[in-house]
């Protein structure tokens, strides 16, 4: 029988220290379940049912910042109904975005990993690197497409991880250790993560949660960095 259990999650402007913070690495590391950030319509749905015939439990992570788009840049998280047959397996990433291969032959390219909110950061960051960023959607956590990553850090030889946690101690840092470990000899440049501040809540101020949370204009630094290292 199957157990689904859906969470709204992260910041989009109404801030909280209760109800807007991340918790996916606290979820990860609760053996023997399955972990969703979906950061399209068609993707909820299509992991909804995916989850739905899992004989595991799952827990379904939805970034209230994404419902009916509700920030600025998230417009492409609206999609259009899929078949009711859609089923987006667990452990199958996406590429979202695709780097020019003559940005990748020249060694000026390079891979975003990311997930949920950090897709939108990825996407509107890239604008400013056009057919230099590879954009990967991991879709789930827990199974992670491991072949989808490691194929696109080994490719480009640059890999930002991208994530709303606060990036000491978290999922996105394991996660980045995973990248170095496996494709060290590939790598021209060390493992980067860009997260929130190191708070221990999202600010209520308006302002202040701007400023703890990653955004475009951040993850646009990092690249830069990456790109000049």
């Amino acid at each position: 029988m199957s157990s689904i259990i859906r969470v709204p999650i992260g910041a989009y402007g109404s801030g909280g220290p209760y109800h807007s913070s991340s918790v996916e690495s606290v979820l990860t590391n609760i053996r023997g379940i399955k972990i969703a950030y979906p950061s399209t319509g068609a993707d909820l749905k299509g992991l909804m049912k995916a989850a739905y015939y899992d004989p595991n439990p799952v827990v379904m992570l939805e970034h209230k910042g994404l419902y009916w788009s509700k920030i600025k840049g998230t417009e492409p998280a609206k999609t259009m109904e899929p078949d009711e047959d859609y089923v987006v397996p667990f452990g199958k990433g996406r590429t979202v975005l695709e780097a020019n291969q003559e940005a990748i032959d020249s060694g000026e390219s390079l891979t975003i990993i990311t997930y949920g909110m950090g897709v939108y950061w990825a996407l509107e960051a890239a604008k400013a690197f056009p057919g230099q960023v590879e954009v990967v959607d991991l879709r789930t956590l827990v199974p992670l497409d491991e072949n989808l990553v490691f194929e696109s850090v080994k490719k480009h030889g640059h890999c930002l991880v991208v994530t709303e946690e606060p990036a000491l101690n978290t999922f996105g840092q394991a996660l980045a250790g995973r990248i170095a470990n496996t494709c060290f000899q590939h790598l021209d440049a060390p493992v980067q993560v860009v997260g929130s501040e190191n708070l221990p809540a999202i600010p209520l101020n308006s302002l202040l949660e701007q400023t703890m949370l990653p955004s475009a204009d951040k993850v646009k630094k990092a690249i830069e960095a990456l790109m000049n290292f």
